[in-house]
């Protein structure tokens, strides 16, 4: 059997055997009443398209010597198929009834000695070490689970991952576009990303409100060497308002206070005298003047611009997180 991180599997998750007849009989529309597929709690909508399926898992290039970590498996449909490729899969799911459901579906086949199932919250889970992640993701954890994918160590292959279709073009959006964003920086600073596929709702049960998009997240290779809390903490500052100046973005309120904070904070670690009377405010927009990026706006700065900009305040001791 597949081993379990949560023995709560009760007889609750299995269907009475009049209830699967009149499933049976009912045929495409029992999607609806079954009580399998009232996902809207954890925000899953099941990929039924065996089509996309396959292309999704194809997208992966699995080797036969892959770990494989999935999330979000729901009834399997997607876990088949990689298992058919791969060493070994590990499937996170929140749902109990969805794990037992994907347990009877390789009980008693080869495939059920690769699968461990583990239950429970991905983004607070202990993730074993893996060669490619696969998610149809359920909705609501799809920026922590970019970045806890991006932060696990040692790194991963390729991630192939569903989104919501918006959500997915910011993550591929490009300096000067409409969505291009923190979030895109991001994850730009340190993964390749590519659009894959576009997915239409009806391809899922229950269908979602919106449309999906697959992506591929290639980590860079070594990481670049900056501390992600810097980086965003910059990004949170300059994205506050896209098409603001970051000059005018730096006046917005609190944030020379929070920056001052941190540079007494660093003065302190440091060992480095602060002379009186310095006027931080001006410290600040000298940095801006001296780099060239105070009229500059985020939504036309690419990340070598936001790189420099981080840099020269850490020349001059400030930092953002």
């Amino acid at each position: 059997m597949p081993r379990a991180t949560s023995d709560r599997f009760t007889r609750a998750h299995q269907p009475s055997a009049k209830s699967k007849a009149s499933s049976e009989a009912s045929g495409s529309s029992t999607g609806a009443r079954n009580p399998i597929f009232n996902t809207e709690r954890f925000g899953q909508h099941i990929l039924k398209n065996p089509q996309t399926a396959q292309s999704i898992v194809d997208a992966a290039n699995l080797r036969p010597t892959d770990k494989v970590l999935e999330v979000g498996p729901g009834t399997g449909n997607l876990t088949v198929r990689i298992l058919e490729k791969a060493k070994h899969v590990t499937a996170v799911e929140m749902d109990p009834r969805m794990a037992a459901e994907l347990t009877k579906r390789v009980q008693g086949k080869p495939e059920q000695r690769k699968l461990e199932i583990m239950i429970g919250d991905f983004v607070k889970a202990d993730l074993p070490y893996f060669d490619v992640c696969i998610s149809n993701t359920p909705y609501q954890i799809s920026s922590p689970l970019v970045f806890r994918l991006l932060s696990h160590r040692p790194l991963f292959r390729v991630a192939i991952l569903m989104f919501q279709r918006e959500f997915a073009t910011r993550l591929v959006a490009t300096p000067g576009s409409a969505l291009w964003s923190r979030l895109s920086a991001n994850v730009q600073l340190y993964s390749k990303v590519d659009l894959i596929m576009h997915v239409n709702k009806n391809n899922f049960r229950p269908p979602p409100k919106v449309e999906s998009s697959v992506v591929r997240i290639v980590p860079r290779d070594p990481p670049p060497p900056v501390e992600f809390a810097e980086f965003d903490g910059l990004g949170r500052i300059v994205f506050g308002r896209r098409n603001k100046t970051v000059h005018a973005n730096f006046q917005a309120k609190g944030v020379m206070e929070m920056l001052e904070s941190n540079w007494k904070t660093w003065a302190s670690v440091n060992n480095v005298m602060i002379e009186d009377g310095v006027d931080f405010k001006k410290k600040v927009e000298q940095v801006l003047e001296e780099t060239g990026f105070a009229e500059s706006r985020a939504a036309k700065m690419d990340i070598n611009d936001l790189l420099k900009l981080l840099s020269a305040f850490h020349d001059a001791g400030i930092h953002f997180a």
